[in-house]
C-alpha cells in the first residue's frame, strides 16, 4: 500500500521582502524551504513506512528548482519523489494545484493502491489550507484534517483511527481508507537526514512529470483554470513604537502616564 506527502517548496518567510513597486515578492537570494508544515507530513509517512512497510512517494508541484526540495525529501528516506513542473501548471490557486495534485496521485493509484495521502495543514506562503481537502473532494478519499496523532490503521478493515487537535479539546475519529489526511506540527518531531542518505540522494533520480504525462486540459489548471487570483501583496505600514516613563523605577507614575496618553486619544472613557 502507497502513502503519499504532498509537500511544498515555500520563500523562507523571515527573509521575505516585498517590491513597493510591483507589490510582488522579491525571490533573488531569498533561501526556499519545506513548508513547515509539509515536513510534519512527510516524517508521518516515513514512520508508516519504517513501521508498516509501505512505500512512500513525496509529491510536489513547482519550478524547476523544486527539485531541490524533493531531494532533502529524498534524502530523509522517501522510496520515490516526484515533481509536477511544467508552465502551464504557472499561477495556480489552490483549485487548479489541487486538480494536478489529484491527477498525479490517481495515475500513481493506476500501479499501486493508495492507502493515504498526507499534506501539512496549511502552508505559510498561502495559509488557506484548501490544497488538502480539495484533493480529498476531487479523489473521493475519507478526509482528515488537523490530526495531531495517528491512533492505528486496520488494513483488514481498512480503516485508519486518528485524533484531531480542535479548540480546547480533542476528537478521536475512525474513517475508511483510502483517506487524505492534514496535519499539525503536534503530531511529530521530523528527523534529520544522515550523512549517507544526503550524499545518496544527490545521486538519485526525481522524476518530473509534465502535462504530456498528466495529459490534463490546459484551460482548466494553472492561471488559466484559477478563478481567483491575488491582485496585490503589500507590508503594512507600522507606526513607531514609543516608550514612556520608567515602569521599572516608577510603575505608578507610568501607569498615570499612559492613562492621560490613551485619554488624549480618546481611547478611554474620562
Amino acid at each position: 500500500m502507497l502513502v503519499i506527502s504532498c509537500i511544498k517548496q515555500v520563500p523562507d518567510t523571515t527573509q521575505v521582502k516585498i517590491d513597493p513597486v510591483t507589490n510582488t515578492l522579491i525571490r533573488d537570494g531569498i533561501p526556499f524551504i519545506i513548508n513547515p508544515y509539509d515536513s510534519h507530513a512527510l516524517e508521518e509517512s516515513l514512520r508508516l513506512k519504517d513501521r508498516y512497510k509501505m512505500r512512500t512517494v513525496a509529491l510536489s508541484m513547482g519550478p524547476p528548482n523544486a527539485v531541490a526540495t524533493l531531494r532533502k525529501a529524498s534524502a530523509l528516506g522517501v522510496d520515490e519523489a516526484i515533481l509536477l513542473s511544467d508552465r502551464c501548471f504557472g499561477g495556480a490557486d489552490t483549485l487548479a494545484t489541487s486538480k494536478v495534485l489529484s491527477a498525479a496521485i490517481e495515475r500513481l493509484g493506476k500501479e499501486e493502491e493508495v492507502g493515504i495521502v498526507f499534506c501539512g495543514k496549511q502552508t505559510i506562503d498561502g495559509d488557506t489550507a484548501q490544497v488538502g481537502p480539495g484533493i480529498a473532494s476531487r479523489l473521493g478519499f475519507s478526509q482528515l484534517t488537523l490530526v495531531d496523532r495517528i491512533e492505528s490503521i486496520d488494513f483488514l478493515r481498512k480503516t485508519i483511527r486518528v485524533r484531531r487537535k480542535l479548540e480546547g479539546r480533542h476528537e478521536i475519529v475512525e474513517a475508511p481508507l483510502p483517506v487524505m489526511i492534514t496535519v499539525v506540527r503536534e503530531l511529530n518531531r521530523p528527523r534529520y537526514p544522515v550523512v549517507a542518505k544526503r550524499l545518496e540522494a544527490e545521486d538519485k533520480e526525481i522524476k518530473v512529470w509534465d502535462n504530456s504525462v498528466l495529459r490534463l486540459d490546459t484551460e482548466t489548471v494553472g492561471l488559466k483554470g484559477s478563478p481567483t487570483w491575488v491582485s496585490k501583496i503589500f507590508s503594512p505600514e507600522r507606526d513607531q513604537g514609543e516608550i514612556i516613563g520608567d515602569g521599572l523605577r516608577d510603575p505608578d507614575g507610568t501607569a498615570g502616564l499612559l492613562l492621560d496618553r490613551l485619554l488624549a486619544k480618546d481611547l478611554l472613557a474620562p
